[in-house]
């Protein structure tokens, strides 16, 4: 909750956020379905060890023993800029009622990026067995909270995003995909996604003239390096995911 409000703040419009489900079908934002040793200590404060994370599932845990778990005041090793501060896995409900008291309070429009963490090796153990249960999940949350055209739902699991565009065909949709082409993208969905979204190392002009020709946007991912966030920006990208709004142009 402290980076949603400290990007907020530096002048960030979009929020990017991953989820996963609790044992009690709680939908909580977390980059894994389990505690990262990275940066996990136990309630009374011991560093969640390595040989942990597999137990320390969240599709296990109820959201009360989530929450109890510190997720910040160790810092992050692989984020050396980052402030340690003693935190926690929120609901997604919290984050988007934090961005749209901003949108109230600044008058600027807050998008919501969210992608649910789901891939099929995974079904039945970090996350539900079947798609339809995970998503329908997160969609009652979303619509209780926000209005739709403020909000992007992305997957790398096209089953996913094919469940999405089937029930709920009015939504954003965005394609994640780690080098595969936008041509990929559309014959293996099935329909056009409103974005393309891969990682940058695979972005060229084509591609992105490709995607456009085909009426998607094109928002890569994880740009960090002020010399690539300027290429992705001179190549015409529509937007871009980092770790580090700080070091965008745009921002002020």
């Amino acid at each position: 909750m402290p980076a949603f409000q400290h990007a907020l703040e530096l002048g960030v419009q979009v929020l990017e956020m991953d989820v996963c489900l609790s044992a009690d079908g709680q939908v909580v934002v977390s980059h894994e379905p389990y505690m990262n040793a990275l940066y996990a200590s136990h309630p009374l404060g011991e560093p969640v060890l390595k040989s942990e994370e597999s137990a320390l599932n969240l599709y296990r845990m109820p959201y009360a023993e989530i929450r109890s778990y510190d997720v910040g005041k160790r810092g992050n090793r692989l984020f050396p800029e980052q402030r340690a501060v003693a935190t926690f896995k929120p609901l997604l409900r919290e984050v988007l009622a934090l961005g749209e008291a901003y949108r109230k309070k600044s008058g600027k429009p807050i998008y919501y990026n969210i992608e649910i963490k789901s891939e099929p090796s995974e079904y039945g153990k970090s996350q539900p067995a079947n798609v339809a249960v995970f998503s329908k999940a997160v969609h009652a949350v979303i619509a209780e909270e926000v209005d739709w055209s403020f909000v992007v739902l992305q997957s790398f699991d096209f089953q996913v995003l094919r469940y999405w565009h089937r029930v709920w065909g009015q939504v954003h949709l965005s394609a994640l995909v780690e080098n595969e082409s936008p041509a990929f993208v559309l014959a293996e969905l099935g329909f056009t996604p409103a974005i393309y979204s891969s990682s940058y190392r695979q972005l060229d002009a084509e591609r992105i003239a490709f995607s456009h020709s085909n009426h998607m946007r094109v928002i890569p991912w994880t740009v960090n390096v002020r010399e690539d966030i300027q290429k992705m920006i001179d190549l015409g990208v529509d937007g871009l995911i980092t770790d580090y709004p700080n070091r965008s142009p745009k921002l002020p």
